[in-house]
């Protein structure tokens, strides 16, 4: 089979895809992570195993969807998923009184705007890819919760975790103004943002 019929096995509106379906298993390990947080609290091998497991496994429905040929539902799931996992885990901490609340409400505050953003502007058939900067901070949001978790650091360095998780934040807000201004372009021309 060659690559470009590999590539062609779903079409752009398919559901039951590969990719989705491990897109799927992140969102129903999300409330296990969760419950696993607050019972267990950060510094706990267990906790950064499976939070590796669920980061590393963003990438392979990545490289599934490159393979199997990129949906419009797995665009919008896989960020959304990756949402769900790093904020219900920051929530999380946030409930144990592990980091303060600021920062996590930041980040969901820039993320549910974002969702909207997308959402308004797919309905309108225009696709928002992200960008560099906006997958730096994802990296450094899944780093900085995987520095909560390891127990080398975990303890005797929280303060990794927290100047980690600062950095991700001022990323949120800075992307959060570029694809501001790219509202602008959405809402006066129909297209592909590149």
């Amino acid at each position: 089979m060659n690559s470009n019929a590999h590539n062609s096995a779903y079409g752009p509106s398919a559901l039951l895809t590969p990719a989705n379906l491990m897109t799927s298993i992140r969102v129903f390990l999300t409330p296990v992570m969760i419950v696993l947080v607050l019972s267990m609290g950060p510094s706990s091998w267990l906790l950064w195993s499976l939070w590796a497991v669920l980061t590393f496994s963003d990438g392979i429905d990545g490289k599934l969807a490159r393979r199997h040929g990129a949906t419009r539902s797995g665009a919008f799931l896989d960020p959304l998923a990756d949402k769900i996992l790093v904020l219900g885990t920051l929530a999380a901490l946030v409930a144990r009184h592990d980091i303060s609340w600021v920062p996590v409400v930041l980040i969901a505050f820039r993320e549910i705007a974002m969702n909207s953003f997308r959402i308004y502007a797919g309905n309108r058939g225009v696709s928002i890819p992200a960008k560099p900067l906006a997958k730096l901070k994802t990296i450094l949001q899944d780093f900085a919760i995987a520095a909560a978790f390891f127990p080398p650091v975990a303890t005797p360095y929280h303060n990794v975790f927290v100047y980690l998780l600062w950095a991700s934040v001022a990323l949120t807000l800075i992307t959060g103004l570029e694809y501001a201004k790219d509202a602008r372009v959405v809402l006066s021309h129909q297209g592909q943002l590149t």
